[in-house]
């Protein structure tokens, strides 16, 4: 053999051996060092001028100066309420970013029905936009008169829950898992069977609206892609999902044999965010149950700030609860002091300081027996509750549930509590 092609051969075989052997080179890096993350529980600078170099800290101060606009101040007289009412949903309708619906697209039809025990279940198909289908179930108790129309409830599942899961169905994939709570969140078979029409939804990208999980059975739905691409397109997962929901919310009160003077907005979990953008964007709504803890977010991604031994920060929530300049705006309690007069029961606490701010709200208005507010088990002697007014920076997240007066084993729709405050509040009326 040729000793210049035997050399040739060699050094091809070095050069390939290179280029494949070179990404696993790279990838086996240093260890990481361990830190003590009680040193860095604070996002903090060595600079003598207090500039910050990393962009985290940069980003950091700037969220801490950038107070919302739109914050509720206890000292509003009635017609300044009203008035901030006013330019929170201008704001919010800003935000959300609703396309306008097309008028030429079919209108919502009934694709099934099949009589259960006491009601009837109905499922409904809505096209709002341009090459898509929604699905929602209707459930419709037997004692109904079509001539004296009744309540209704729009219910708005948590993260992985499904409509089917709601209304006590199957799923539409038997593998898709249920929560541990499973029974107890079957919100809108609740509604039903003390006689209100419930009308139950799917959140974008979970069960009936996932991509391929409802072909395999994985409940883990690909919430991060749907919520990138519409990032992407200047929308975001809260504004597709509350505009979806109004597209329903709107279909209700077509309906002869509702009564859309009482429509009642129940979320659960992640559905209460969507039940906030539809209090603001609709006066009309008559009441909201809001199953989960109140919370101030921007002062959770503020304070959520001590890191693991490897230096990892954690992140005070997911993509999906990422909208472009909600606190530029607004946070959670403003939004809630924004619905007076309007019922509203939360079941699951959280820090007194912002329920004083929600019951001013509803003072200023003359309805604070308005406001139902329960806590966790755990936490309703005031003596074992968190009673700050502030929250300390460089705490991890089990810190911060027990100092907002959470305790997420018992986090689960509180049918208990929802059922007799509906009923009441129905009555007081009639």
């Amino acid at each position: 053999m040729n000793p210049k092609f035997t050399l040739l051969r060699v050094l091809l075989t070095i050069t390939l051996f290179l280029i494949l052997i070179k990404p696993a080179l790279y990838a086996q890096q240093t260890p990481v060092k361990k830190i003590d993350p009680q040193e860095w529980a604070t996002i903090k600078t060595d600079r003598q001028d207090n500039r910050f170099l990393n962009s985290r800290g940069i980003v950091y101060n700037l969220l801490k100066s950038t107070l919302p606009k739109y914050a509720f101040n206890p000292d509003f007289s009635p017609s300044q309420l009203r008035e901030w009412q006013m330019k929170v949903r201008e704001s919010m309708k800003e935000i959300m970013q609703f396309p306008q619906v097309d008028n030429s697209q079919p209108l919502p039809k009934k694709i099934e029905e099949k009589k259960r025990d006491g009601y009837t279940l109905q499922k409904w198909e809505a096209y709002p936009l341009p090459s898509s289908v929604i699905t929602y179930l209707v459930l419709i108790p037997d004692n109904l008169n079509k001539n004296n129309p009744v309540p209704a409830v729009l219910c708005i599942p948590g993260s992985g829950e499904t409509k089917e899961s709601l209304a006590g169905e199957d799923e539409i994939n038997p593998g898709f898992k249920h929560t541990q709570f499973h029974e107890k969140n079957e919100m809108a078979l609740h509604y039903v069977k003390m006689g209100l029409i419930a009308v139950a939804v799917d959140d974008p990208a979970a069960g009936e609206a996932s991509d391929l999980e409802k072909v395999t059975g994985s409940s883990n739905y690909d919430y991060v892609s749907v919520s990138r691409g519409l990032l992407e397109l200047g929308w975001s997962y809260l504004g597709y999902t509350s505009f979806v929901d109004m597209q329903v919310l709107n279909w209700m009160k077509t309906q002869p044999y509702i009564n859309r003077s009482k429509i009642i907005v129940a979320g659960f979990s992640l559905g209460t965010e969507p039940l906030m953008v539809l209090g603001i964007l609709d006066p009309s709504i008559y009441a909201f149950v809001y199953n989960d803890f109140l919370c101030r977010t921007r002062e959770r991604a503020l304070v959520l700030t001590k890191p693991d031994s490897t230096g990892h920060r954690p992140e005070p929530n997911t993509i999906r609860h990422l909208v472009p300049n909600f606190w530029r705006y607004f946070d959670f309690p403003d939004l809630v002091c924004a619905f007076a007069p309007r019922p509203v029961i939360f079941t699951e606490g959280g820090m007194d300081r912002d329920f004083d701010l929600v019951k001013k709200a509803y003072k200023i208005v003359g309805k604070e027996d308005n406001v139902q507010v329960y806590e966790y088990p755990k936490f309703n002697d005031p003596k074992s509750r968190s009673m700050l007014r502030k929250l300390p920076t460089g705490i991890d997240a089990s810190t911060y549930f027990k100092l907002v007066n959470v305790d997420p084993p018992m986090h689960y729709f509180k049918e208990e509590l929802v059922l007799p405050w509906i009923k009441k509040i129905l009555q007081q009326t009639n």
